[in-house]
């Protein structure tokens, strides 16, 4: 796991360039996935956040080389755990806006009991996950996600297995926010990222973010003409049933927005006592004397 990133941070951003971390992104040209660190520093901005107030933390994959190019302290941690990680810090520091980012394989994948418990919990985090229906970083293998025959490196005669549903899944587990979006539509994608940050609880923005180098089925000309915004129909955001009957659509109408929201459901740091009182336990006494803390710190280091 790599120490705690601290990017060049602004006092007061004006602008979405103010978001923009020390790296450039090594993304392929094309990859969906500009468009999602592009609306997440839309949507921060929009909502006069500042980086030292935002933590971004990832597991392993193309996506989740996103802290690296968003301008926050942030964390780039092991396949899979991101959630984990992101818990932790949201307990250690519940004043702090905890944002995760990963892909499919590593969220819905190798990460899954996680995002399974995380949800149930209904920890306080935004997670943004770039599902692009492939494993990129590996170059090109079935994920969780890959539809039914799909044609992959690991799967050359079609993929067999059943493909996950994070949407539905998300909202049986338990996550009181649940989103999807393309990422063909920055704005509708910012608008949902700004809600999602907004909401207290675990909320999830499931992001359609095409690969264009190594999944050639579900691309920006499969999607574009598919997808519709469930802002623009009657949906109730509080009827899980609805919500999973639109979630599970896919041929010609594939629904983007917000799914489910449950405002009423208090999140995870709300129940435990010792976070209602004395501030954020990162700021509180130790409880130990120096020559005691010295002595933890060097069997650590």
């Amino acid at each position: 796991m790599d120490t705690l990133e601290t990017h060049h941070l602004v006092a007061d951003p004006q602008s979405i360039a103010d978001f923009k971390g020390k790296v450039e992104p090594d993304w392929c040209a094309g990859c969906g996935d500009f468009g999602v660190l592009n609306a997440l520093r839309r949507a921060c901005l929009e909502l006069e956040l500042k980086p030292h107030e935002l933590l971004t933390i990832s597991g392993i994959g193309c996506s989740s080389n996103l802290p690296g190019y968003f301008n926050s302290y942030g964390m780039h941690t092991l396949h899979g755990r991101s959630l984990a990680v992101a818990t932790g810090a949201k307990m250690g520091n519940h004043e702090l806006n905890v944002i995760v980012t990963g892909g499919d394989g590593d969220g819905f994948g190798i990460g899954g009991n996680h995002f399974t418990h995380t949800a149930r919990r209904n920890v306080d985090l935004t997670y943004i996950v770039m599902d692009n229906e492939i494993y990129g970083l590996t170059t090109g293998q079935a994920s969780p996600t890959s539809t039914q025959d799909m044609k992959t490196k690991s799967t050359p005669h079609g993929n067999v297995e059943f493909t996950y549903n994070p949407v539905t899944a998300a909202i049986m587990n338990g996550a009181t926010f649940v989103a999807r979006a393309f990422s063909g539509d920055t704005k509708h994608l910012t608008m949902l990222i700004t809600k999602a940050i907004q909401h207290e609880g675990f909320a999830l923005v499931s992001v359609f973010s095409p690969c264009v180098t190594f999944n050639h089925v579900n691309t920006f000309q499969f999607f574009k003409p598919r997808v519709r915004r469930l802002e623009d129909e009657d949906h109730d955001t509080s009827d899980w049933k609805a919500a999973c009957e639109k979630a599970m659509e896919w041929g010609d109408t594939i629904y983007t927005g917000l799914f489910l929201q449950n405002t009423e459901r208090p999140a995870l740091g709300k129940l435990e006592p010792v976070l209602e009182q004395g501030g954020a336990l990162s700021g509180r006494p130790l409880g130990l004397s120096a020559e005691q803390g010295e002595k933890i710190l060097s069997r650590m280091m």
